[in-house]
């Protein structure tokens, strides 16, 4: 398998490419909600040894819009962000995947967004060509895949009903019950959110202004904590919940 995905950043991998192999799968922490998740064990071990085990930094791309489509990925850990250009060069973010998610285009000629790590992340990463071989030949994955694409689809539209409908607090309410959901809490049930104020408010359609004083709002109402500079607790999931709802 060619790695030379970017070879601008290639030199910056902290570790290099492995094969994944069949005890790096069935020790996998994301094996039951990832892609290969409804695949025979001797279907998956086949489909663990056409991948490789990437470790990226955060800050670090591993695909780049508009790029050939080269090469597809399951999301062992970390969370990363999907982000297109604008005509006057600015970015736009117009996702965020998790551990267990899916990136890249299957099936498909060109990368339609940037991937980019937002915390030190690892990847089970596939030619793209071998995994679209595989999946010709394997129904439970391209139902899988089917099943992601309208996932995916349903996400797109409710974030359109947010970003059309939604009032500034409803907005940031629904993204922390998201980070909620998606993100594992430590000890002390604090999130550390992967994405900067500036970040959210690009994401949601506000300003970063805004974004702080929402976040300082719901604080003083107890509904969240805010611990340092991205860690969040939320206190009153149910309140939370009705105000995401408003709408």
């Amino acid at each position: 398998m060619d790695m030379r995905f970017d070879v601008a950043q290639n030199a910056a991998f902290q570790t290099p490419a492995r094969s994944c192999g069949s005890r790096s799968c069935a020790a996998c922490v994301v094996r039951d909600q990832a892609i290969c998740a409804d695949l025979k064990d001797s279907d998956r071990d086949a489909l663990s040894l056409l991948g490789r085990r990437v470790t990226l930094r955060a800050g670090q791309t591993v695909m780049w819009e508009g790029d050939d489509s080269m090469i597809v990925a399951n999301v062992i850990e970390g969370t990363l962000k999907l982000a297109t250009s604008t005509g006057d060069g600015r970015e736009q973010i117009v996702g965020v995947v998790y551990a267990s998610d899916f990136i890249g285009r299957p099936f498909g000629v060109r990368t339609p967004h940037s991937v980019t790590a937002l915390t030190d992340a690892r990847l089970c990463l596939f030619p793209r060509g071998s995994f679209d071989g595989f999946a010709m030949r394997h129904g439970e994955l391209q139902h899988r895949l089917l099943q992601r694409t309208l996932d995916d689809l349903d996400r797109t539209r409710a974030w359109m009903l947010l970003l059309a409908r939604k009032t500034a607090r409803e907005k940031v309410a629904t993204f922390l019950l998201d980070m909620g959901r998606r993100l594992r809490a430590d000890g002390d049930d604090v999130i550390a959110l992967p994405l900067s104020r500036q970040q959210i408010a690009d994401v949601l359609g506000i300003t970063i202004e805004t974004v702080s004083r929402q976040m300082t709002e719901l604080k003083r109402e107890a509904v969240i904590d805010l611990i340092g500079r991205r860690g969040v607790r939320l206190l009153n999931k149910p309140a939370l919940q009705a105000m995401a709802e408003a709408a």
